[in-house]
């Protein structure tokens, strides 16, 4: 498990408690509004934390830190996540696990293992649009459907939650994701913010990203409001 970065300390990232965030490098997505393109693309030439580093961190904050958040990169292409996770369990911390939902076996064995405390899980897109919302041509929304099938059964908190581009999402879309996972626990929106590290930039998409007015989001929230147990609006001004 390679560690490309910590925040140690965070009062937003996992819902309800005091915690740490460690970012894990690589994605098998090229969302075009991502802003950690570095992290995703070329991780190898980020600074690395040793495990060893992790770990002894973990042990002088223990008592005063409650959880751990792992997020990325997508987290979820690390083959020994799972002993990873395990470690962290074993010394009294919760675990949230960001995730874009592309490995739903993955995320059925760690909840049967009892290693994940919340999920949030990404949704880019509708499903028809998931493709260029993902920056993959050919992508098929499959495995992320069954992800997101399998954690509003799973008895697990959770969240989904999408970043709002213009030129990627409109009413329409948001309709549609509110027919999709109708009956879901809690939805975030999350407005997007231009930057120097976004993924478009370094692939020299030409497609030009913005962000949507305050009032605009506020009409994608109450189309969403109907069809889900909670729904909010993260990173507006």
């Amino acid at each position: 498990m390679t560690i490309h970065g910590l925040n140690k300390l965070t009062l937003l990232d996992f819902p309800g408690h005091m915690a740490c965030t460690i970012f894990t490098g690589y994605c098998n997505m090229r969302c075009p509004f991502c802003h950690n393109a570095p992290l995703v693309l070329f991780p190898e030439t980020q600074p690395e934390l040793s495990q060893t580093e992790f770990f002894d961190f973990l042990e002088r904050r223990r008592g005063l830190l409650e959880g751990v958040c792992v997020s990325g990169g997508e987290p979820t292409l690390a083959p020994d996540l799972l002993p990873f996770l395990e470690k962290i369990k074993s010394l009294g911390f919760l675990v949230k696990l960001d995730t874009n939902g592309t490995n739903p076996s993955l995320l059925r064995e760690a909840v049967a293992g009892e290693l994940l405390d919340y999920i949030a899980m990404d949704i880019k897109s509708s499903p028809s649009h998931y493709a260029k919302a993902a920056g993959i041509s050919d992508f098929c929304a499959d495995s992320v459907i069954e992800s997101a099938d399998f954690l509003m059964g799973a008895g697990i908190p959770y969240e989904f939650r999408t970043t709002v581009v213009r030129g990627l999402h409109d009413a329409k879309i948001f309709e549609t994701i509110g027919e999709w996972l109708d009956g879901a626990r809690a939805y975030y929106l999350q407005a997007f913010r231009p930057g120097k590290n976004l993924i478009s930039n370094f692939l020299g998409v030409k497609e030009e990203f913005s962000i949507f007015s305050q009032d605009e989001l506020n009409t994608f929230l109450a189309l969403l409001t109907p069809h889900f147990g909670m729904v909010g609006l993260r990173g507006s001004d």
